[in-house]
C-alpha cells in the first residue's frame, strides 16, 4: 500500500476519491491548497476558499484521514493570474483551467506532496491512466473519463511523462451519479455540495471586473461587419495553410459604427453577451477584436461567416505530446479528432507539420476559434497532444 496525498478541494469529486483510496488500503493525506484570497470581481453568492476548506476539513475527520493545508496563491498568482492578464492585455484568451493542472495542481503541489513523503498524488478529475511496459520503460497515456458528460481530460492535455507518473484519477472510471451515490452513503458532507464553477481557484467572476485589477478600461468603437464582406471570399481562395491559418483582419472602414465598448481585451471572439446593443433580429457576436486601436468587430446572426474558421496555427513552441515519441516529423500529416475547449464535442481534423508549425485543418469550419485557448488531439479515448492556439 502506498502513501498517497489527495488534494482535497471540498467538493464531491475529491472527496469520493480520498475514500476510494482509503478502502483500498493506503495510507491517505487530505491537502487542500489556498490559492486566491481576493474577492475582487467574484459574483455574489459565490462560497470563498474557507468554505471549501471547511468541507474538506469536514471529508477528512469523516474518513479518518489526515488533513492540512498549504497556501500557494503566491505561486498560483506568478504561473496563472499573471500569465492570464498579460494573454488578455494582447487580444488573447486563456485557458486558466488547463495552466492550473500543469503549473499548480502538478507541479508546485506535487513538490509539496513528495516533500510529506508521499509515493502519488490523486485528484478527483474525471479522466483516466494508463501505463504500458515498452523495452523496459514505463510509458503513461491520458484517456478521457467514462462519463461522457462529465471527461474533464481537456483541462489536463499540457501533463508530461513525469506528472502522469505520480498521478492517480481514483473516479476516473466512474459516473457522477455513481459518485454522489457514494458520497451519500458515506454520509460525505459534500455529498449535495454543487459542482465549483468559474475560474480555478477563484471561482465564478465578472470577467472585466477582474481583469481591471490590472487591465484599465478605456472606451472604444463597436464596429459591425456585414456577412457580404468582400474579403471572406477572398479568404476562401487562399490555398497554403499560413494563409488560410490567419484570423480575419478588419479594418474600422470596413464595417459601420454602431456602439462603444469599455476595453477590447475584455471580448473574446464567439462572445455573445455584454455588448448592450439590441434591437437586432438576431443576436450580435464577437467576431474580431483590435486591442492596438481598441476596437471590437461584430457581426449578426450565430451563422455569421466571420465566427467560422477551418484552420489554426499552433506555434513549434507551443506544442505538446504527452508521449514525446508520438511527435511528428516535418511534412507529416495524420488524422486525430480535436476539441478546441472543453465539453466541445471532437471534431475530425488533420493535423499537418509545416515549417516547424503544427496546422489543424478541420473536416467542417469550426465556430469561434480563438487565440491563446488550447487545442487537443485525441486517437480514440487517448489524449495524444495539444498546444495553445496562436491565432
Amino acid at each position: 500500500m502506498a502513501k498517497i496525498v489527495v488534494g482535497l478541494s471540498g467538493g464531491v469529486d475529491s472527496s469520493v476519491a480520498a475514500a476510494l483510496l482509503k478502502q483500498q488500503g493506503h495510507e491517505v493525506i487530505g491537502l487542500f491548497m489556498r490559492n486566491w484570497h481576493d474577492t475582487t470581481g467574484t459574483l455574489e453568492g459565490d462560497c470563498p476558499w474557507h468554505d471549501d476548506e471547511m468541507f474538506a476539513e469536514l471529508v477528512a475527520k469523516k474518513l479518518d484521514i489526515a488533513f492540512r493545508t498549504v497556501d500557494l496563491s503566491e505561486q498560483y498568482k506568478a504561473r496563472v493570474v499573471d500569465y492570464m492578464f498579460a494573454e488578455y492585455e494582447k487580444g488573447r484568451t486563456p485557458n486558466p483551467d488547463v495552466l492550473c493542472n500543469r503549473e499548480i495542481k502538478f507541479d508546485v503541489f506535487l513538490d509539496v506532496a513528495k516533500k510529506m513523503g508521499a509515493e502519488m498524488v490523486a485528484t478527483g478529475h474525471y479522466c483516466r491512466k494508463m501505463e504500458k511496459n515498452e523495452n523496459g520503460t514505463i510509458v503513461y497515456s491520458l484517456l478521457a473519463g467514462s462519463d461522457p458528460n462529465k471527461d474533464q481530460s481537456y483541462f489536463l492535455c499540457q501533463l508530461s511523462q513525469q506528472q502522469l507518473r505520480y498521478a492517480l484519477f481514483p473516479i476516473g472510471h466512474m459516473l457522477k451519479s455513481e459518485v454522489r451515490e457514494i458520497a451519500t452513503k458515506l454520509g460525505l458532507a459534500t455529498a449535495k455540495r454543487k459542482d465549483s464553477q468559474g475560474i480555478c481557484f477563484v471561482g465564478k467572476v465578472d470577467l472585466p471586473v477582474f481583469l481591471q485589477q490590472k487591465l484599465k478600461s478605456r472606451v472604444g468603437n463597436v464596429h459591425e461587419i456585414l456577412p457580404s464582406w468582400p474579403k471572406y471570399e477572398k479568404y476562401a481562395a487562399y490555398t497554403s495553410l499560413e494563409e488560410r491559418s490567419q484570423p480575419y483582419r478588419y479594418t474600422v472602414r470596413d464595417g459601420k459604427k454602431i456602439g462603444t465598448h469599455k476595453g477590447a481585451q475584455f471580448y473574446t471572439i464567439g462572445q455573445r453577451k455584454g455588448l448592450g446593443i439590441g434591437g437586432r433580429k438576431e443576436s450580435l457576436f464577437i467576431i474580431g477584436t483590435d486591442v492596438t486601436s481598441n476596437t471590437i468587430y461584430v457581426g449578426e446572426g450565430e451563422n455569421h461567416p466571420g465566427l467560422y474558421r477551418k484552420v489554426l496555427r499552433i506555434v513549434e513552441e507551443e506544442i505538446h505530446w504527452i508521449d514525446p515519441k508520438n511527435a511528428m516529423q516535418e511534412n507529416e500529416q495524420r488524422e486525430y479528432m480535436v476539441r478546441i475547449r472543453y465539453r466541445q464535442p471532437l471534431q475530425r481534423a488533420r493535423l499537418i507539420k509545416q515549417k516547424g508549425n503544427l496546422y489543424i485543418e478541420f473536416f467542417e469550419a469550426q465556430r469561434g476559434i480563438t487565440a491563446g485557448q488550447f487545442a487537443a488531439w485525441y486517437d480514440g479515448e487517448h489524449v495524444i497532444g495539444s498546444g495553445v492556439i496562436h491565432e
